[in-house]
């Protein structure tokens, strides 16, 4: 039996977030963070990669990865490492990436 969500009482984003998948540090709730993280550096990559007029092909072929695999990622479909996420925007692109930590 399926149960119905109570969104009466939802006034933020977040309530939202915890009701949908659950606590933070919770194994649905993780999953949910780590999908969402990998749809944010996917479109920040096609919005990279779009802006210095670049194929996906001449992309992979600069950062000396395969162009499959820039669409995995582009598509938020593969695992990535992340010396190659530096490389792929730094000898693909000409960027620099900096990351922070919470």
């Amino acid at each position: 039996m399926i149960m119905k969500k109570d969104f009466k009482n939802i006034k933020t984003f977040d309530q939202l977030i915890e009701l949908e998948h659950g606590k933070i540090g919770s194994e649905n709730r993780n999953k949910y963070e780590e999908g969402a993280q990998m749809f944010i550096i996917s479109e920040m990559l096609k919005f990279a990669r779009k802006e210095a007029n670049l194929t996906q092909e001449q992309l992979a072929e600069k950062a000396g990865t395969k162009k499959s695999y820039i669409s995995k990622l582009e598509n938020a479909k593969g695992n990535i490492q992340l010396s190659t996420l530096i490389r792929i925007f730094e000898q693909g692109l000409g960027r620099r990436i900096g990351l922070t930590f919470l």
